[in-house]
């Protein structure tokens, strides 16, 4: 498979948080297939109107931002790259998750202290830069109608993407832009399906390098494991 653009994720193992997701979002990351959407009671729209936007992506957190290889880097080169990166990494240890409301989207955010967390996220998007394409004009121009503060542009310039480092937020996004009038039925709905499968702390064992497929649609390449001999609290 050809790849446009790689990315490293936090995806969750197989379980039912990560089967519910995938069947919501109506696109399996892990296997690379869509899945038939559920047929919810009580949404105000349709559900594939509401996860038009992060069904791309599949269920995950990112970590580093999806990225275009630089000239004479290989996707193979990639791996072996991450996975040794990843292996020296210790696994982290969240509070737990929780559904929230980001500006005008429905995600997935961390309770609890998220230090151990931002640190991972910081060394995969510093240490891999290496292998990331400068952002083209068209991106920059892009990225930047979203109204950027000053650091966070000087972050798109350096990094390729506005949102890393202290502008970082560990999420895993439900759904795309809602209006004011549907956000709270969607919510609503999304909490009863979600409470009885975000009980209890939350092992971050493994990161995943994602790629971009012809269609534009995510997959996973590789599960990368985190070291088991160390260990990080996130919360």
């Amino acid at each position: 498979m050809t790849y446009s653009r790689y990315a490293i994720y936090y995806t969750p193992g197989p379980g039912p948080l990560s089967d519910f997701a995938a069947t919501w979002l109506g696109w399996d990351i892990e296997t690379g297939t869509p899945r038939a959407q559920p047929d919810l009671p009580g949404l105000p729209l349709a559900i594939d109107k509401i996860t038009q936007t992060p069904r791309k992506y599949g269920f995950h957190a990112t970590i580093k931002p999806p990225f275009r290889l630089a000239p004479g880097r290989t996707g193979d080169e990639l791996l072996r790259d991450a996975r040794a990166l990843v292996a020296s990494q210790g696994r982290v240890t969240l509070d737990g998750l929780s559904l929230s409301q980001l500006g005008r989207f429905l995600a997935l955010t961390v309770t609890g202290e998220t230090e151990a967390l931002n640190t991972l996220a910081a060394t995969m998007v510093r240490d891999l830069d290496h292998f990331r394409a400068p952002a083209t004009q068209d991106e920059l121009t892009r990225r930047r109608a979203a109204r950027l503060s000053p650091r966070q542009d000087a972050l798109l310039l350096d990094w390729g993407y506005p949102y890393v480092f202290e502008e970082f937020r560990f999420h895993m996004t439900l759904s795309g832009k809602l209006s004011e009038d549907v956000m709270p039925a969607v919510r609503d709905r999304l909490r009863i399906a979600l409470d009885p499968l975000l009980q209890g702390p939350v092992t971050i064992g493994t990161l995943s390098l994602v790629g971009e497929r012809p269609d534009k649609l995510f997959e996973i390449i590789e599960h990368l494991p985190l070291s088991p001999a160390k260990q990080g609290v996130g919360g």
